[in-house]
């Protein structure tokens, strides 16, 4: 005689079976969130002693006597007395000589931010150019073959791994001081930033299309023409704005190493310690990149479609 299993039986062994196996995954996952955070604490703290962050300095106290202290707490006093510097004394009555005092080199910083703006321009555009060319052999889905991949893979990262100011040194070396180190030390940089943007964006398109170009007889370039490039414009256009307004900033701080712009102008306000003309250039570049900043989000709106046309 076959026994009848109650139903109430089955379900609350499938209950009881859940409740464990819950249990189980959450005992898992206090576990591995107690390991990774244990993990992160012991990282943060090696690398906090390898930066120096537990250091301890001499310094001079009020009294004019040398004593051991830890290096933050004695540092932020300096910081706020270099700000202190940095701030221009302005006053209503005298505002206008005192704005002029404060920009007293304005006619030559506006050359050379003039001379900043073009090296940042010609250098997103060869970074567009060298990145959009190389992105689609660099995507999975698109690449020719295996080694096309790893050699337009591994161009894209050395030159994106090696910082701007290097390349401007080897440049500077290469072909003098100037804004053509400038030029190409950015440029070279953005391509292999915006290659590796752009290649991302191309592995997430639809392969629909580019199969039907195939299918209809079209080569590699006629799927990359008419099928992938339609689709991944906005994005292209999104990103290289974004990395102009990146090179902006670059390219206002490679001077420093003799490659153009405004850059040599924050080394010798740094060298002789004029506090004053450093916020004034520090002011003029935040301008500049809030006013490219807003232009770029308008121009990006309208080409994506957000704007809206009276």
């Amino acid at each position: 005689m076959t026994a009848v299993t109650d139903p109430s039986d089955v379900q609350g062994d499938a209950i009881s079976r859940f409740e464990t196996e819950f249990a189980a995954k959450r005992r898992s996952a206090r576990l591995n969130w107690f390991l990774g955070s244990a993990i992160f604490v012991v990282l943060f703290m090696i690398t906090a002693w390898l930066g120096d962050f537990f250091k301890v300095t001499q310094v001079t106290l009020p009294d004019g006597s040398r004593d051991w202290r830890w290096i933050i707490p004695a540092g932020i006093p300096r910081l706020g007395d270099y700000l202190v510097n940095m701030i221009p004394t302005l006053r209503w009555e005298t505002l206008g000589s005192d704005l002029a005092e404060w920009f007293w080199r304005w006619r030559i910083w506006l050359v050379l931010l003039i001379e900043t703006i073009l090296i940042a321009f010609m250098a997103t555009v060869l970074g567009v150019v060298g990145g959009f060319l190389l992105s689609f052999p660099a995507a999975r889905n698109l690449s020719p073959n295996k080694w096309v991949l790893w050699i337009s893979r591994r161009y894209l990262e050395i030159a994106r791994t090696v910082p701007e100011l290097v390349w401007a040194l080897i440049f500077v070396f290469c072909f003098s001081v100037g804004p053509m180190a400038g030029v190409l030390a950015i440029g070279l940089h953005a391509t292999g930033a915006l290659g590796k943007l752009y290649s991302e964006v191309n592995e997430n398109i639809d392969m629909r299309p580019l199969d039907g170009v195939k299918a209809a007889g079209g080569t590699w370039f006629d799927q990359i023409r008419y099928g992938a490039v339609p689709q991944i414009l906005p994005n292209i256009i999104s990103y290289t704005l974004l990395r102009f307004e990146i090179n902006v900033r670059a390219s206002s701080i490679i001077g420093y190493v003799g490659a153009g712009g405004l850059g040599q102008e924050f080394r010798t306000a740094m060298s002789l310690q004029e506090y004053t003309d450093l916020s004034a250039l520090f002011v003029i570049i935040f301008v500049t990149v809030m006013v490219i900043d807003y232009g770029s989000e308008k121009l990006r709106h309208r080409v994506i479609g957000m704007e809206k046309h009276p």
